[in-house]
């Protein structure tokens, strides 16, 4: 594995640039025809890295006409997030879902009422996993191809950055890395050798990017056509004016949707793409973009919210003397292992495990699991009456033969889970929530919780854990927290819950 810092040893070092010279370099292009970001976030963690924006977990065009005209601290937000949950769906109802998405959200843009301001400018943020995992390239597609269609709007240029530094994915020459942690803190592993690159359904072969473009396009897009923003071109100097010039040119031959991959080490590249981007827009170039979680932070202009307290996190909501749910959905080796440091530290904490051999039984012998479900929420309402809760599936991943068939279970899986929460929500509400992996906040928050708009308040650890406000239905009041899978070290579950909790 080589070492961060050779690798960088061949670029130029970063360039600090404030948030501020972003926001204010997209609210001067937005003075006249004020333009919001619609994400469509096919799980919910990519709200990790950002606080006091709106999300949807439905998207007809009246959510959409909620999010436009949300007040948040008495302003209009640049972004909204749109919890597609498209990772969890087959390739055909994923394209489906991304057109709906668009084609409302261009619909309520287009019907502000006359005299209430002028219309609004929408650009699209494809947010997806940052080890590579999701429908690539057939989101970024469907966008451009129901942009195209309804506003008549080419896409130049998808600009592909699925750099998370919070959470140790960072992109170099073009070749996109996990960071070691541990013994192995300073070296770079190509994200292909990592266990995500073996994922059931979105498994690849190429860490380099370019190389990773042709590969999930079946070659109708050759690597060699693909644009590299690398540091060389990110860092062009200490003047972030001349950077962002550099990158604008850069992309200038980009047309009918040229991948454009950017190197990101840090917070500070991510500004100066944005700076570059915004410049490139502002010459007329059209683009979509395929990112990791931090790049809307940055290309707004936000600044890294603080991790919230456990006081801030109930910030205008009494608490209940409940405890508190935390539910893990996720299979991968840092969630078992956070999972088992969680329940070491807690001992206050009742364990409930949905066997999924039993689960999967049930479904198959007597075509519905209701029975077992039903024991496992008693389980669950009962044990909450004095302390925490952990809901967990059980450890064994049964894996199938086929991506179709995985995600077939993993849907009856989510199914079980999703419906233990909202049994229990009905029954006896918990003091909060943390859900614990992608597809499992995606579906607790939607279904779960029937969560349909919320505001991200900002994060419970630096960057990479989102706490969320559910502004109506059943949940309204109880904070609930998306916890990604594959993000945080081992002891990052046992902090998010210490802090909500009042038995930990």
């Amino acid at each position: 594995m080589p070492l961060e810092a050779d690798v960088l040893a061949a670029f130029p070092a970063e360039v600090r640039i404030p948030a501020r010279l972003v926001a204010d370099g997209l609210a001067a292009s937005s003075a006249i025809s004020p333009r919001v970001f619609v994400v469509l976030d096919d799980d919910p963690t990519g709200t990790q890295s950002v606080a006091d924006l709106p999300v949807l977990t439905r998207w007809e065009v009246a959510d959409f006409a909620w999010a436009f005209a949300h007040e948040i601290n008495g302003r209009r937000q640049r972004a909204v997030y749109v919890l597609t949950n498209t990772r969890s769906l087959d390739p055909a109802e994923a394209a489906a879902r991304n057109e709906e998405v668009v084609r409302n959200a261009l619909a309520a843009a287009a019907a502000v009422p006359a005299g209430a301001g002028p219309r609004l400018r929408l650009s699209f943020v494809s947010r997806s996993d940052s080890t590579l995992r999701g429908h690539f390239p057939l989101e970024p597609d469907v966008i451009a191809a129901t942009v195209a269609a309804v506003a008549g709007e080419a896409t130049d240029g998808v600009v592909i950055v699925p750099a998370f530094p919070d959470a140790g994915r960072v992109t170099i020459g073009g070749v996109h890395y996990m960071r070691g942690t541990g013994e192995d803190a300073g070296a770079l592993t190509p994200v292909a050798e990592t266990e995500f690159a073996k994922d059931a359904s979105f498994g690849f072969a190429n860490s380099e990017l370019a190389r990773y473009v042709e590969e999930k396009s079946e070659g109708r897009v050759a690597a060699d056509s693909v644009i590299v923003l690398d540091l060389n071109i990110i860092r062009a100097s200490t003047d972030p004016q001349i950077s962002a010039k550099a990158i604008a040119d850069a992309i200038e031959s980009a047309t009918d949707s040229t991948p454009i991959v950017a190197d990101v080490v840090s917070e500070n590249d991510l500004r100066a793409l944005a700076l570059g981007l915004e410049e490139a827009e502002r010459r007329g170039k059209k683009l979509l973009y395929r990112v990791g979680p931090p790049f809307v932070r940055a290309r707004i202009g936000q600044e890294i919210r603080a991790e919230l307290s456990g006081e801030e996190a109930y910030a205008g909501n009494a608490p209940s003397e409940a405890g508190g749910l935390i539910v893990v959905g996720s299979h991968v080796g840092v969630t078992t292992r956070q999972l088992k440091a969680l329940t070491e530290q807690h001992s206050a904490a009742r364990i409930v495990e949905i066997d999924v051999e039993k689960l999967l039984a049930a479904e198959t012998e007597t075509g519905s699991a209701d029975s077992y479900l039903d024991e496992t929420v008693d389980k669950v309402v009962e044990a909450l009456r004095g302390s925490d809760v952990i809901v967990h599936t059980s450890r064994l991943l049964i894996r199938a033969h086929d991506a179709a068939e995985s995600l077939r279970i993993a849907r009856t899986v989510s199914a079980a889970v999703v419906a233990v929460v909202n049994r229990t929500l009905k029954t006896f509400p918990p003091r909060f929530v943390i859900a614990k992996g992608g597809i499992t906040s995606s579906d607790v928050a939607a279904h779960g919780l029937e969560i349909r708009h919320a505001i991200v308040r900002g994060p419970m650890l630096p960057g990479i854990v989102s706490l969320w406000e559910p502004v109506d239905g059943p949940a309204k009041g109880i904070p609930y927290t998306v916890f990604a899978g594959n993000v945080g070290d081992d002891q990052s579950l046992a902090a998010v819950t210490r802090k909500l909790s009042n038995t930990f």
